[in-house]
């Protein structure tokens, strides 16, 4: 434990819920457990994030990262991906759910990369929503991962942890996506984004979580 995060540590529980401390602290555990978060996804260039990401919805990073490694031996370019046809391309995406209307997506926005942007990923949020199977977060996901332009995607586990740690009100995505732009300077949000991920996911599970043993909740309260 960095010497830091232990003086946060020594201070009691009715301390650490002020929000300033609370933050603090959470950002400190954050780099501390999670310093350099690798983007959990596989893939090369705008086009193959946009894809592996519009296939991950519902599906685990592992499993789509399984499936792209297949899908994108035959298709890599919206141009590839539409001469493949939306038949073959649920064929080899099968495995993630829900292939039906993902293959479509796929398909379409593929189509639709090549006969209106040249079979190139656009760079606005208005445009890249525009696109079959593209919500927000995706097209967050998109700006700020493959383009560096400032987003804050919130997925399950960002809403779920920052309802959890006080952050946010949990009412709705879109307003956790506003609390943690507040609450994180824009320079940390790719970093932020990946991080809370990733410790949802190994230490404040939804199903099961004891708050005692999580190095956050344990120490800035959990509201389940």
């Amino acid at each position: 434990m960095t010497k830091c995060r232990a003086s946060i540590c020594s201070k009691t529980l009715r301390a650490i819920v002020n929000k300033s401390d609370k933050i603090k602290f959470i950002a400190q555990t954050l780099d501390e457990l999670l310093p350099n978060p690798p983007i959990p996804l596989d893939f090369s260039d705008p086009y193959t994030l946009l894809v592996a990401v519009v296939l991950s919805a519902q599906c685990t990073d592992v499993r789509v990262n399984q499936v792209t490694k297949v899908l994108y031996k035959k298709a890599k370019t919206p141009e590839a991906m539409v001469k493949l046809g939306v038949d073959k391309i649920a064929e080899i995406i099968k495995p993630c759910g829900f292939f039906n209307t993902k293959s479509k997506n796929i398909f379409n926005l593929s189509k639709i990369l090549v006969e209106k942007y040249g079979g190139q990923i656009p760079r606005t949020f208005e445009e890249l929503e525009a696109l079959p199977g593209v919500g927000h977060k995706t097209a967050s996901v998109m700006m700020i991962h493959a383009f560096k332009v400032p987003a804050f995607p919130v997925d399950t586990h960002i809403h779920r942890l920052a309802k959890r740690w006080g952050l946010s009100s949990g009412l709705s995505v879109e307003q956790t996506e506003k609390d943690l732009k507040k609450i994180f300077p824009e320079n940390e949000w790719e970093k932020r984004h990946l991080q809370i991920i990733l410790f949802g996911r190994t230490y404040c599970k939804a199903l099961g979580h004891k708050p005692e043993k999580c190095p956050i909740c344990s120490i800035v309260g959990c509201k389940q």
